[in-house]
């Protein structure tokens, strides 16, 4: 595109103008296009996500990427998040081609700056113009550290008192799912703020509970996506909401729907898993 004399960069901004969820960063909302930084030039595009108020500061170079980009990128992102430090903010870079040099430069950064790569390709068919967005680098949050539970640990006796005996109960029909989906036997690691996973004495929080006195609130890392709200809505689940910073959807469940829910629960902690050990959930 970089040397198409229609398909431009400012082509590119009203095509996701029109529809930021082309991204596949989720359903975000334009807040500003061209917004102005004190003594720094102007940021493309800034979206949020109205269900959280996560910002993204989205940059967009058309060609190979460059050393520039992402320096513009970050210094956008900081402009923003010191404005508006009521907000998450992560910094998004799109580009035709994300080269394996800059992948480096950016995986450095990744972890203390939320950041994304984007790669976009235009494909010309027809007289019809089809946009692919490739998210070639995620956001690595900074999650829930896995040993964090070595801090504080508890015992069954403080959840039965917490909730009740009888959901710690229901618990356990929740990892029993967990170790009949992973194919080997997953046990509770009790924390005073949650209950989290072990594996072999190995803590792997892809999942934590966190039993109540009616329900059970389920906390799992995911990306955000209409298919994954849509699978937790059908299913009669309770959608609470997705924390950005930690990359994590937040859902309650009605004890009484566990058996039923058996499968779409299993199917929901296969993907959380294969997110966690780096894998793709197919």
């Amino acid at each position: 595109m970089k040397s198409h004399p229609q398909f431009n960069e400012k082509w590119l901004q009203g095509k996701i103008v029109d529809d930021a969820s082309i991204l596949g960063l989720g359903d975000l909302a334009v807040k500003d296009v061209e917004r102005i930084q004190p003594r720094a030039g102007r940021l493309d595009l800034l979206l949020s996500r109205p269900e959280t108020g996560t910002r993204f500061e989205v940059e967009i170079q058309l060609g190979a990427s460059d050393e520039s980009h992402i320096i513009r990128t970050i210094e956008y992102w900081d402009i923003e998040r010191r404005r508006y430090p009521q907000y998450d903010h992560v910094a998004v870079i799109v580009a035709e081609d994300i080269t394996s040099r800059f992948l480096n430069v950016i995986q450095l950064f990744n972890g203390f700056i939320p950041l994304v790569a984007i790669q976009v390709q235009a494909i010309e068919v027809n007289d019809a113009v089809t946009l692919v967005f490739t998210k070639v680098l995620d956001q690595v949050t900074l999650g829930a550290n896995d040993d964090e539970d070595e801090d504080d640990p508890t015992d069954r006796t403080f959840w039965e008192h917490k909730s009740s005996t009888s959901m710690l109960g229901f618990t356990d029909q929740l990892f029993k799912l967990l170790s009949e989906e992973s194919g080997h036997e997953l046990l509770p690691k009790y924390n005073k703020h949650y209950i989290g996973v072990s594996d072999g004495g190995q803590v792997t929080n892809y999942v934590v509970f966190r039993p109540r006195k009616q329900k059970i609130n389920v906390e799992m890392r995911l990306p955000i996506s209409e298919e994954m709200t849509n699978m937790i809505e059908e299913a009669g689940m309770t959608f609470l909401s997705y924390n950005d910073r930690w990359g994590s959807y937040n859902f309650l469940i009605d004890p009484k729907d566990i058996s039923t829910n058996a499968t779409v629960l299993k199917e929901i902690f296969r993907r959380s898993r294969l997110r966690y050990m780096g894998s793709e959930a197919e």
